[in-house]
């Protein structure tokens, strides 16, 4: 047999990730770009977690593809990761430290 491990969809628009938050109670995202080096990093970490944390929803945003969605959130610096309850924003860092991100998905699940 074999695993799959599946990668955190990417949403494409500002549409769909206000679709995302409506239809999911507790979303994380990465905000990212294809030219970011510590963003390749941590990718990858963020994809593994995805399995340890069945209540929440991952997605990756692409600063770059969806400029929309990255201006409304007022990103930075890239990796961003910010978690969604409800809608609202419940917590936000900027680096790419996976313990820091590992603290921030406990808080949330």
């Amino acid at each position: 047999f074999f695993f799959v491990t599946s990668m955190p969809e990417e949403v494409k628009t500002k549409a769909d990730f206000d679709q995302c938050l409506k239809d999911n109670q507790k979303v994380v995202v990465d905000f990212t770009a294809s030219w970011c080096g510590p963003c390749k990093m941590i990718g990858p970490k963020f994809a593994a977690m995805e399995s340890e944390y069945p209540t929440l929803k991952f997605i990756k945003v692409d600063v770059d593809d969806n400029a929309e969605t990255a201006e409304w959130a007022q990103i930075q610096a890239m990796p961003t990761f910010k978690c969604y309850i409800d809608g609202k924003e419940a917590d936000t860092f900027t680096s790419a430290d996976a313990a820091k991100l590992k603290a921030m998905l406990e808080k949330a699940k």
